[in-house]
């Protein structure tokens, strides 16, 4: 898993409440178990047409939001199914941080997993980046993990919470898999034991 340290680039605004799992990514697109190729399938209900083609309104189809890493949005974001892949979508797009008020708690666990950084902050922060995401090129926010800070285009910092396990994880890059191969001579040692003690188990 990639790591998280300090992100810097374009935020797109989303100013929507409830956006669930289906629209972040419909259900047919979870035949699929690969994390990769999902970015063209994010939104697709509300981003394409029905002809398939791009609804030029929609903020991702603009520049510079084609090339947004950050997504600023409204509440409950993340509601719905618990499809991992809503969180491969986003990450497939390019999309690496998402900011709301706060999220659907599946999804919030999703993101920590595959290398996304989901930002709580109160409304009235969120307002203040929502605003600055509808800047258009000046839409950039820089987001610093280590000092768990938002830095806005004017320079103000928002501070913001997070647990300092997910946080570790994220800076040091490490899903589920690593963090249980971070103790495999531990692991190792107990199955060597283990053999020993029953052997008839081991063929």
């Amino acid at each position: 898993m990639e790591k998280f340290t300090t992100l810097t680039g374009i935020a797109a605004p989303l100013p929507m409440i409830n956006v669930d799992t289906d629209k972040i990514i419909p259900a047919v697109w979870l035949k699929t178990i690969k994390r990769t190729g999902l970015g063209p399938a994010l939104f697709e209900a509300i981003r394409y047409r029905a002809d398939g083609s791009e609804d030029p309104d929609f903020v991702l189809n603009k520049e510079p939001y084609r090339q947004a890493e950050i997504l600023v949005t409204g509440e409950n974001f993340g509601c719905g199914s618990s499809r991992e892949h809503a969180v491969w979508a986003l990450c497939g797009f390019g999309i690496r941080c998402v900011i709301a008020p706060d999220f659907a708690d599946i999804f919030y666990s999703n993101a920590f997993k595959n290398g996304m950084l989901p930002v709580k902050l109160p409304q009235v922060d969120v307002d203040k980046l929502m605003e600055d995401a509808q800047n258009g090129e000046n839409a950039r926010l820089s987001v610093d993990l280590e000092r768990q800070v938002v830095v806005r285009p004017d320079g103000e910092e928002i501070a913001f919470e997070l647990d300092s396990f997910r946080k570790k994880c994220l800076l040091n890059g490490l899903d589920d898999i690593a963090l249980t191969l971070n103790h495999s001579a531990e692991i190792d040692e107990f199955e060597g034991r283990q053999k020993k003690a029953t052997p008839w188990l081991y063929g």
